[in-house]
């Protein structure tokens, strides 16, 4: 069994699209960065497009162009980080609304639902989102947006896009977004699946190079863009011009990095289901992944992110982690270069420590980001620390 056949074409846009060298006086194959925080008007009220940088810059319109064509939307919006994305959504809420959130979601997510969304008056109730049944019971007549990442953070648990869509618009006007860090519009379009809204971390993948913070939005809904586009503005929380220019160069490169990350992340993936070792290896390339089908239903790939559960406890585990010479020891995902991390002690040590003992982020779970190196050199960097920390 093998994921969905990319169509044609994907390549192309991420080179082409917004790109126009005829949108510039110059001509300019490559986009410039436009750090003019402000814009001459001819007249008062009467400008070319753009009046303060945070309303709206060339760079990041190009950039924004370009993310929308990746995923067939009508629009795109970026943010200043990723929970940049996420509170622009937040903010289309009122006190009294109830979001229905994934449990197992990035930690900084459900920080700032718990910490920060909850003081507002905003109430939500986390639910596994790979069972409909789980998700079907949460709903509330205030329930006003569902929120699910797919695959999940850290345990890549994989939900049925299209069938949580089709129920939550059966119940009524409820936003559906759903968070594609891990995959990108290369591997999987939610849109295409009903959601409503797309939300990235433009800082992983999407970039792939570990040296911009951003986030994004994809949207086909003119009501919806037009609302976070406002809030984009009145809220504030817009990315550099610089940072735009190195996302929108790093689009044209998404294809051919997604293309080696999945290959390495398999092998290596299906290195780990052999070890002697290793419990448990979450990846659903592989047919051992309770989500399998699911994610070949829906997806064109899968990326280089996954987890697996180490045999031992937590002196195993560092054991391992300290051992590794070409996997840094570090937070974050999606960058060229290979990373493992301990989800438990590092990015979601601020989930309440009874909800990862029930999720299942025990100190044993590693999360990997495979990047590009020579597979080989990251497999046998995996054995040997692995055979160290067996000794512990």
């Amino acid at each position: 069994m093998s994921f969905k056949i990319q169509p044609k074409g994907f390549a192309t846009k991420s080179i082409h699209a917004g790109q126009d060298p005829e949108q510039w006086k110059s001509a300019c194959v490559i986009p410039p960065i436009s750090l003019s925080t402000t814009f001459k008007q001819d007249a008062p009220g009467e400008h070319r497009g753009y009046e303060y940088s945070r309303s709206g810059n060339p760079t990041r319109n190009v950039l924004e162009k370009c993310l929308a064509a990746l995923d067939n939307a009508k629009y795109g919006l970026t943010f200043s980080s990723g929970l940049g994305a996420t509170t622009a959504v937040l903010t289309m809420l009122n006190s009294g609304d109830h979001i229905i959130m994934g449990d197992d979601v990035y930690g900084g997510t459900n920080r700032l639902i718990r910490q920060v969304a909850s003081r507002l008056g905003i109430s939500a109730t986390f639910v596994d989102a790979s069972n409909l049944e789980n998700l079907k019971s949460a709903f509330k007549l205030e329930t006003k947006l569902v929120w699910i990442e797919s695959p999940t953070n850290p345990l890549i648990k994989v939900a049925d896009i299209e069938a949580i869509a089709k129920i939550c618009h059966e119940k009524g006007n409820i936003i559906v977004a759903v968070d594609n860090t891990f995959l990108t519009s290369y591997f999987q379009r939610p849109l295409e699946l009903g959601a409503d809204l797309v939300c990235y971390s433009l800082t992983k993948y999407m970039n792939g190079h570990t040296d911009v913070v951003m986030g994004g939005i994809t949207i086909n809904s003119e009501n919806l863009y037009t609302r976070l586009k406002f809030l984009q503005n009145a809220v504030g929380i817009v990315p550099s011009p610089f940072d735009c220019y190195q996302v929108n160069r790093s689009l044209k490169t998404l294809s051919l990095r997604m293309r080696q990350h999945q290959k390495n992340g398999i092998l290596i993936a299906k290195f780990l289901e052999s070890h002697a070792f290793v419990e448990k290896v979450l990846h659903p390339a592989l047919e051992s992944h309770p989500h399998h089908s699911i994610a070949i239903k829906q997806t064109y790939g899968y990326s280089g992110v996954f987890s697996f559960y180490i045999k031992g406890s937590l002196k195993h585990a560092t054991a391992f982690l300290k051992a590794l010479k070409l996997f840094t020891l570090a937070e974050s995902l999606g960058g060229y270069e290979s990373l493992a991390e301990l989800p438990s002690i590092m990015t979601h040590a601020s989930v309440p420590i009874e909800d990862r003992k029930l999720l299942g982020i025990t100190d044993a779970l590693i999360r990997l980001s495979v990047g590009l190196e020579d597979s080989d050199d990251l497999i046998d960097d995996l054995r040997r620390a692995l055979d160290i920390a067996a000794q512990a």
